[in-house]
């Protein structure tokens, strides 16, 4: 992915005169009405609007403090309003009409105020649409999209900043898509920042802008344990007997030391023994987010796809569960005892899909001077066993869909928490320890793991740490060649490259691969490939010169599956699931990535048949980060 930064004038635009197919604005931040007055407080900016074309609604009254607020559309076909809560709302009307909203709102602590706003959209489409309003704090990461029609091309969309202070902007041109990101301005009142895209052809100029309201932020303390600005959440359940510390305990800026237990203990203190499973509505207590739609599919997941209640008992071992349009890449953390959830896995519709940040993982461009790579990805019956839909395809998608990509997920990151708080010492700590001194007096399995049966490539674990920690490769490291990290990986007893990043990522993968492969059925694909450069690569440029289906059914790797197995899930018959694993089975070196993936015995009719089909798209690039290890905090 190719990346090139834009940096605006510093002149900050004040008045906008701008019109054309995709709609106008007159308005600008010097005539945004006044917080005192009748004016209406509800700031459109467009004064003309097509159907398909992104709206923006925001309760602007940056003099004043506002609480309480709560968005309802009280005429027009209804769209889908999924930041309630915040100033803002932005949505997409698909059908022409009047529509009406309202919004309520406490002002400076006083009483009850209510606004409305009424839109008129034409029976024209707009040929551009970009997404999605909304607000953000200075300093957090903002991602917004553009989308047009099929039959015009992606490289005619040009951006420009329209309204607000100065930022500098990153755009990212691909096949089929394009987005921007930036980080937001420091402002000291909430002000707005609009931008345009545009598309011009046939002699006509498309345009939509869209916009997102800044508040301002205190400065993050030196000693915070989030550093960068992270994004506003609340509990989602209004209700829950922890609310009053949740959000401050796990995912705030002003967090400097680790809660104590006595304030957010682990959900397993909520049971009445250690090999009880805890409610959803217990968990739920316990979840934070930053829409409430995200909670609503994390209770939909519990409900109805954990059948033999693994992710309800693993969860025992965390205080909270975080998730939030700003998380990326998840990860389990020890200092909070929280896990932390991208978005992205829960997305049901194209619009909750609008709502989440999809700024490009960090690691994105480490270990780029190697000539090698080690993908890997989830089979079942010789298929991917999730579905990848590019972010330019605006579809909705069913839970099935991505389920073994979460559930893969859970299986790891909580064999973290169970790590750092095994289910032998629940009861052993003290409810006024710091979680952060909790867990670091753990007798850590995965340290048992490394002495016991140890991992032995010294190069391999060097190589992670270009790959994963971003460290800079050496000259040696640059000139191994795909068949040179198969002599150092292949008689190993690692089940993939990130096993290398840590002792404690070593531990989870094995827990991991075993219960997607006992629960679902669902085997994991690794293998050394080469890296492929230029600016068309395709899936199909990679050729495999090794590589593995079902890694853990390797007779050297048994033992350590077992010995981690046994200790994260106490419950689980992980004697009976190691018995029961079969054979791995190799690839075949020579072939591409895709073609590697039809390997497994062919299925049975009845298989056959439930086989899930999805195509392949030559745009998905061979999978390579999924997790994530955030270093703990030194106080």
């Amino acid at each position: 992915m190719n990346f090139k930064s834009i940096i605006f004038s510093s002149t900050i635009v004040t008045a906008l005169a701008l019109s054309a197919c995709g709609g106008s604005n007159n308005s600008a931040e010097g005539d945004i009405p006044s917080s005192t007055g009748n004016s209406n407080p509800i700031l459109q900016l467009e004064d003309t609007l097509l159907t398909n074309q992104g709206v923006d609604l925001i309760l602007y009254l940056p003099e004043d403090d506002l609480t309480n607020i709560k968005w309802q559309q009280i005429s027009g076909k209804a769209v889908d309003i999924l930041a309630s809560h915040s100033k803002v709302i932005g949505f997409t009307p698909t059908s022409s009409g009047d529509y009406s909203f309202k919004v309520s709102f406490n002002k400076n602590g006083g009483a009850t105020q209510t606004a409305t706003k009424s839109i008129t959209v034409t029976n024209n489409s707009s040929q551009i649409t970009t997404r999605l309003a909304h607000e953000v704090s200075s300093g957090n990461k903002v991602s917004l999209r553009a989308q047009i029609d099929s039959g015009i091309d992606t490289n005619l969309i040009e951006w420009q900043q329209v309204a607000g202070p100065t930022v500098s902007l990153t755009k990212t041109n691909s096949t089929g898509e394009l987005s921007i990101f930036f980080d937001a301005p420091q402002v000291s009142k909430d002000t707005y920042i609009s931008f345009e895209a545009s598309v011009t052809f046939d002699g006509s100029k498309h345009l939509d802008i869209v916009t997102v309201l800044v508040e301002p932020a205190s400065a993050i303390n030196a000693n915070a344990y989030f550093d960068t600005r992270v994004a506003k959440v609340f509990p989602y359940n209004k209700n829950s007997p922890y609310k009053d510390d949740l959000t401050h305990c796990v995912y705030s800026n002003t967090l400097t030391s680790s809660c104590t237990l006595n304030k957010l203990p682990l959900i397993a203190k909520e049971i009445q023994n250690s090999s009880s499973t805890p409610d959803i509505n217990t968990i739920m207590d316990r979840v934070v987010v930053s829409h409430q739609w995200m909670g609503d599919r994390f209770k939909e997941f519990l409900t109805n796809n954990d059948p033999h209640n693994d992710i309800k008992k693993l969860l025992r071992a965390t205080t909270a569960i975080v998730i939030s349009y700003d998380v990326r890449p998840s990860f389990y953390w020890a200092a909070t005892g929280a896990i932390y959830l991208d978005a992205d896995n829960f997305w049901l519709t194209a619009q909750e899909r609008d709502t989440i940040n999809e700024a490009p993982d960090f690691r994105a461009d480490f270990g780029n001077d190697l000539k090698f790579i080690m993908p890997w990805r989830y089979v079942k019956n010789n298929d991917y066993a999730s579905e990848y839909i590019p972010a330019s395809v605006r579809i909705n998608r069913t839970a099935s869909s991505g389920l073994y990509q979460l559930s893969s997920l859970m299986y790891h990151e909580l064999a973290h928490a169970n790590d750092f708080f095994p289910s032998s010492e629940w009861a052993t700590h003290s409810s006024q320890m710091r979680i952060l001194d909790a867990a670091l007096s753990s007798d850590f399995e995965s340290d048992q793991l490394s002495i016991t049966l140890p991992l032995q490539s010294q190069t391999m674990r060097d190589l992670a740490q270009v790959s994963f920690a971003g460290e800079d490769a050496d000259e040696t490291q640059k000139s191994y060649l795909p068949s040179d990290i198969q002599t150092f990986f292949s008689p190993d007893i690692a089940t993939d490259f990130y096993a290398y990043s840590s002792l404690r990522e070593d531990y989870a993968m094995l827990f991991e691969e075993l219960m997607m492969q006992k629960r679902f059925n669902i085997f994991r694909d690794v293998a050394i490939t080469n890296q492929p450069t230029g600016d068309n690569v395709s899936v199909r440029d990679y050729i495999v010169t090794w590589g593995q289906r079902g890694r853990i059914g390797e007779e050297s790797i048994k033992p350590r599956v077992l010995f981690s197995a046994s200790r994260v899930l106490p419950e689980f018959d992980s004697v009976a699931a190691i018995n029961s694993i079969p054979a791995a089975i190799e690839m075949t070196q020579g072939n591409n990535w895709i073609e590697n993936l039809s390997i497994s015995p062919v299925p049975s009719n009845e298989q056959r048949n439930a086989k899930r089909t999805f195509k392949i798209n030559p745009n998905q690039q061979p999978t390579m980060y999924h997790y994530h290890h955030k270093e703990l905090p030194k106080h």
